[in-house]
């Protein structure tokens, strides 16, 4: 879902996609901090490397792209999207299948590898809180479930059903091995127990302003965006008891004038350096598993992909098949 569609993009990341000249790549992402990221790690080296513009666009928009293509008038050519879309646009016959004789997969996460996508950086959901505004922090999905225990509002992200429902199972005691397929009508029962305490947040930025605000003191988030909150000096602790992971995929539109130009740019991104540096900007992990060597231990533990203990790998091909029918009963009970 990540309906991000409506949103309006911010100014450092709109362009006039018809200025873009033949010989540039037009990449589009979810803006912030996180394309800014992008950028650095990918785009300019790049540009360094070839001499080739890489100009940014955003937010990504599943019904832009889709229009994109259907029109053949399409003008991005690589794109930041979630992993359940990407499987599901994928067989849809929105995207290019990728060329893995320039794009080298030996060495990426095999988890997040399709015929039209590749990891884009992995990441995790986690229980955020504001150690100064609150007497303890909820540790576990039951804690955060618990408004006896842990009084007050509590976030979590409104655009994606991916990951809410997950916490709100394991809050209610199923286990992670019998998540899947999830029992919908028991997820929003145990929702509906906390709903009016719930802050929604619709993007990264505003879910660190609510905690750091202590407008919501506790909360899921994005585990890279309580990584920047720590970095900012804000007093906060991270629990990844059961973090639940996903990740971003990056894909090539049916239809781009660059196919060969959108590999290439694919295989620096994902290359060993590329996914390490993306790493050590963001605190998420990277999707090659060269990565770890080529950053220091110290930072190289704080990511993801060592959280293994009780890690929970959220089904992304579930949701390919199903995130069209969750999404519609996702936004109205929300609305409700």
């Amino acid at each position: 879902m990540k309906l991000k569609l409506g949103l309006a993009a911010t100014a450092a990341f709109i362009l006039i996609a018809s200025s873009a000249s033949a010989a540039d790549l037009v990449f589009s992402s979810w803006g912030g901090t996180t394309q800014d990221a992008q950028k650095a790690a990918w785009a300019d080296k790049f540009t360094q490397k070839t001499g080739i513009k890489v100009l940014q666009d955003g937010p990504t928009d599943y019904g832009k792209l889709k229009a994109m293509v259907e029109a053949s008038s399409v003008t991005w050519d690589v794109v930041d999207v979630e992993g359940d879309y990407a499987a599901q646009a994928g067989d849809k016959g929105l995207l290019e299948k990728l060329d893995f004789s320039v794009i080298d997969k030996s060495r990426l996460d095999p988890r997040f590898v399709t015929d039209y996508s590749v990891g884009s950086f992995y990441y995790s959901f986690v229980i955020g809180c504001n150690k100064d505004a609150v007497a303890a922090c909820p540790k576990t999905w039951a804690d955060l479930f618990d408004t006896k225990k842990f009084p007050g509002k509590r976030t979590f992200y409104k655009w994606s059903a991916p990951g809410v429902v997950e916490a709100a199972l394991l809050a209610d005691g199923v286990s992670a091995e019998k998540l899947y397929p999830l029992d919908l009508d028991r997820a929003f029962k145990k929702l509906d127990t906390i709903k009016s305490d719930i802050i929604w947040w619709s993007g990264g930025a505003q879910s660190q302003q609510l905690l750091a605000s202590a407008e919501a003191p506790f909360g899921s988030l994005w585990n890279g965006r309580m990584t920047a909150l720590a970095q900012s000096g804000v007093s906060v602790e991270t629990s990844w008891q059961q973090n639940i992971t996903a990740a971003d995929s990056l894909v090539v539109p049916k239809g781009t004038k660059n196919v060969k130009t959108a590999m290439e740019f694919i295989a620096l991104a994902t290359s060993a350096q590329s996914q390490a540096d993306m790493a050590i900007a963001t605190g998420y992990a990277p999707t090659n598993l060269d990565s770890a060597k080529l950053m220091d231990a110290a930072t190289a533990k704080t990511l993801p992909d060592q959280q293994t203990a009780s890690q929970v790998n959220a089904d992304m091909s579930y949701w390919a098949k199903n995130r069209d029918a969750i999404g519609e009963r996702w936004y109205a009970w929300q609305a409700k």
